[in-house]
């Protein structure tokens, strides 16, 4: 029951904007600060793989891209399905808000694997287990978002995109297992595995940083897109009001 209270309590529209407001400027500090460590890292500090030598260096785009292209995805069913079921509009505007910043990592993680492929396999593109399930997730986020913008109503457009997003989390363990699952040239698994991390600490430091780096600023564009869409969708209410009358008032003292 207590969890259920803290559900609805900071899903509350006032309550969620205020929590967004607050959050937006501290992650959005710590993703510079993390961003400019992990790239310091990455470039500077970490040693040349023995096999790959610099060329290795793209994992600190590429890895966390596509950590975080699986990562959202899986944030923007939860949500949606939470909205399917308790009809929670903050839940609904989440969902739709996961899919521009998870697209993008989709296809940053595809466009780095490609790169990183042509020195390594000697071809940009191969119809590979990992890289075909990675593009078919690139189309469900593309999918969705297009789902969203022929439905007007945008309660129905939620629900809609909310059943595909769920649909479509089946690709997500065929992404993450396909490596083991078949014979493919993408390398295995490096850090999500279940014994140690194949990776000198060196190399996994700064790996960790952009990790964090990246969910920072996924968290960050998140909160900035949910807040204005809230705050256009509760235009009317006295919450709403009240908050532009003090911004003005703030604005027109400064």
């Amino acid at each position: 029951m207590k969890l259920l209270h803290c559900f609805y309590k900071y899903g509350a529209p006032q309550t969620f904007y205020s929590t967004c407001r607050k959050i937006t400027p501290i992650s959005g500090a710590l993703c510079a600060l993390l961003l400019l460590a992990g790239l310091i890292g990455a470039l500077w500090l970490s040693p040349a793989d023995y096999q790959q030598k610099d060329a290795f260096r793209i994992i600190y785009m590429h890895v966390p891209s596509a950590w975080m292209s699986m990562f959202v995805y899986m944030v923007m069913a939860a949500t949606g399905a939470a909205g399917l079921i308790w009809k929670v509009k903050v839940t609904e505007i989440i969902s739709t808000n996961c899919a521009p910043p998870g697209a993008a990592f989709t296809f940053l993680a595809l466009v780095t694997g490609s790169i990183w492929g042509k020195p390594m396999w000697g071809t940009w593109w191969v119809w590979d287990a990992r890289l075909t399930s990675e593009l078919v997730l690139l189309f469900l986020y593309l999918g969705y978002m297009a789902l969203q913008g022929t439905i007007e109503d945008r309660r129905s457009a939620a629900h809609a995109g909310a059943i595909l997003a769920l649909v479509g989390l089946v690709n997500i363990p065929i992404i993450h297992y396909s490596v083991i699952w078949w014979n493919t040239l993408h390398q295995g698994p490096t850090l999500l595995k279940l014994d140690a991390p194949s990776i000198h600490i060196s190399m996994l430091i700064p790996l960790l940083i952009m990790m964090a780096a990246y969910m920072l600023y996924f968290l960050t564009v998140l909160c900035i897109r949910s807040r204005h869409d809230l705050l256009a969708l509760e235009k009317d209410s006295s919450w709403a009001k009240e908050l532009r009358t003090r911004d003005l008032g703030k604005g027109e003292r400064n």
